[in-house]
């Protein structure tokens, strides 16, 4: 799987894809015939009312859940026709996961937790330390490597769990609500520094969301209604 897609080449493709659940006695159509493309240097955001379908297509588009029609692209390949071990792979190597609950491991140090997945790539210490601590930096954690997530606050918390996201150099990174555990101020810094990363580095990132702050630094506006997109517009 390549690294670098031709520059047309969408990261992500959505094909009429639908998600159905069963709640109790109800079928929920979370998603329903989306189609959907996020091509390199998307600093985009799917909002949407609580039960719009967006947090579902997020995790569509993760390979954290499966269609029940349709298909998921990520670099020009069909997460469907992929083994477990494969769509692992993938997951590790090619997409950032940022959530709403930070998921840090408590007993681990800022820059363990960054390290986490470079640890199951088996990348070498010393490119590891050198990629942890630049990260960590870029997004403003520097001189703060040992603490761990009980001596940190939310917004510290979110930005580890940032750096974790990006230090693989995914294709792109999701994130789901992830202003939402942090106060007003917070979010913006997170924002600006999100926005900093796309603008700097390139960096893909495609939220879940319904915060105003979010919405307002996006370049792309996603709206997501009934499982539907009911509008997509460039800034």
């Amino acid at each position: 799987m390549s690294d670098a897609l031709a520059k047309d080449q969408p990261i992500v493709r959505l094909s009429h894809i639908s998600k159905t659940y069963q709640q109790g006695k109800v079928q929920v159509h979370a998603v329903n015939d989306v189609s959907l493309d996020i091509t390199q240097g998307d600093f985009a955001a799917l909002c949407g009312p609580s039960g719009s379908g967006k947090t579902s297509l997020l995790n569509l588009i993760g390979g954290l859940d499966v269609p029940d029609a349709g298909s998921v692209w990520i670099d020009n390949v069909n997460l469907a026709t992929l083994s477990h071990a494969k769509l692992a792979e993938v997951r590790k190597n090619r997409i950032g996961f940022v959530f709403q609950a930070y998921n840090l491991i408590p007993v681990m140090t800022a820059y363990e937790n960054a390290a986490f997945v470079l640890d199951l790539q088996d990348i070498d210490e010393a490119e590891k330390y050198q990629r942890v601590m630049q990260v960590l930096k870029d997004v403003g954690l520097e001189g703060l490597e040992q603490r761990r997530p009980d001596e940190m606050s939310g917004g510290q918390q979110q930005r580890v769990a940032i750096a974790r996201a990006i230090v693989t150099r995914p294709a792109i990174v999701l994130a789901d609500e992830p202003t939402a555990n942090v106060d007003s101020e917070t979010a913006k810094s997170l924002l600006n520094m999100m926005a900093a990363l796309n603008e700097q580095q390139g960096i893909t990132f495609l939220f879940s969301t319904h915060d105003q702050h979010v919405m307002d630094k996006a370049k792309r506006i996603i709206q997501v209604h009934d499982g539907k997109i009911a509008d997509d517009e460039r800034k």
